[in-house]
């Protein structure tokens, strides 16, 4: 009877230890670790045992349990799936974290971001700083690179280069990819967004896919809030259809960096410019888009706002990028009067600023 009596103490005991252990355990793995490498990359070589992996970690800080990984490695997990690679961790981190990290495999990586309404000219000067390339490639060799349209002859056989077709976002690439790749995988990202549908959709409005994504970028650059692109593109679609010039001076913006010439101001010159791009002397749809476009942008261009609105201006009450929408000529005169008296005001500031610095 004694005997059973030990055994079953000695069998509680081994419970009580092991549920210690157990909770330990789970504890350690789960609990976010604060480490000071998060900005930097940890090298794990090809060959690394899981052993050498997990001390290799906790000698970085990024591991504070080196214990009890090990044991949950040998006991629960697939350490076979640990892979070598370059490896930024964030911080905090639990240790089961940096596990999923290590079996996902990561090289390090150049992050690339390409803004709404960024045009290629900005996307090459971009991409030139992002990938360095020896022999060094010029902004003018990676401009080259966007005349060549075979990527989108499906949506747009009539393009001249991949104005509008490289989406905008942030994208992660190898640190020697080459401009050629990261241009194909921005045009591809677009065509994921665009929808099949989307083509009839335009051919409903009697447009070209090729006019919608001009008109997305048109909207692109005239507004920042989704809520109000579908009512700048009844706009444009009001304008259109009256024969009367869109007069966006966005266009302008567009023709003087085609020319080499944008210096950051519009000037009286470039809304002058005798080209099919300035959308103030030539009506219709300019020959091609102006900016990359937003999913959002090309979905107000093909689902525009039923309005009779004919001319917007900025919202200077709000100055918030926001606009006033106006019906009849009068109406906007007097939004117009309001907004170039606010104009003046923010140039004399930016003058005072300027002469007091």
């Amino acid at each position: 009877m004694k005997f059973i009596k030990l055994l079953l103490v000695l069998f509680i005991i081994s419970l009580l230890a092991f549920g210690g252990v157990s909770y330990w355990i789970y504890k350690s793995l789960n609990t976010p670790v604060t480490h000071t490498k998060a900005n930097a990359y940890i090298e794990i070589p090809k060959g690394s045992s899981p052993n050498q992996i997990i001390s290799r970690l906790a000698s970085e800080g990024i591991i504070k349990s080196e214990l009890a990984t090990q044991i949950y490695l040998r006991s629960f997990g697939e350490a076979e799936k640990l892979k070598a690679g370059e490896y930024q961790f964030s911080s905090p981190i639990s240790p089961l974290q940096v596990l999923k990290e290590l079996e996902k495999g990561e090289e390090r990586t150049t992050k690339i971001t390409i803004p709404e309404g960024f045009t290629r000219f900005d996307i090459a000067k971009r991409i030139a700083e992002k990938f360095p390339q020896t022999p060094p490639v010029t902004d003018k060799e990676i401009l080259a690179l966007m005349d060549d349209t075979s990527l989108i002859k499906d949506i747009a056989p009539t393009a001249k280069n991949l104005e509008g077709y490289m989406y905008p976002s942030t994208y992660s690439f190898p640190r020697d990819a080459k401009p050629a790749e990261v241009v194909k995988a921005m045009v591809e990202q677009f065509k994921k967004i665009w929808k099949p549908e989307w083509s009839d959709r335009a051919k409903t409005l009697g447009r070209t896919p090729q006019e919608i994504v001009t008109i997305a970028s048109l909207i692109e650059t005239e507004s920042k809030f989704e809520e109000e692109r579908p009512i700048v593109a009844s706009v444009i679609y009001n304008r259109l259809s009256k024969s009367i010039p869109l007069g966006i001076d966005q266009t302008a913006v567009y023709i003087a960096k085609m020319q080499n010439r944008w210096d950051g101001t519009i000037h009286k010159s470039d809304l002058e410019t005798d080209s099919p791009y300035n959308t103030r002397k030539f009506g219709g749809v300019p020959p091609g888009p102006i900016s990359s476009v937003s999913e959002s942008a090309v979905k107000a261009a093909l689902y525009p706002a039923q309005t009779d609105y004919i001319f917007y201006v900025l919202n200077v009450e709000a100055n918030d990028g926001s606009h006033h929408f106006y019906a009849s000529a009068a109406d906007f005169e007097r939004g117009k009067a309001a907004y170039q008296i606010w104009l003046e005001q923010q140039r004399r500031e930016k003058r005072a600023e300027e002469a007091n610095q």
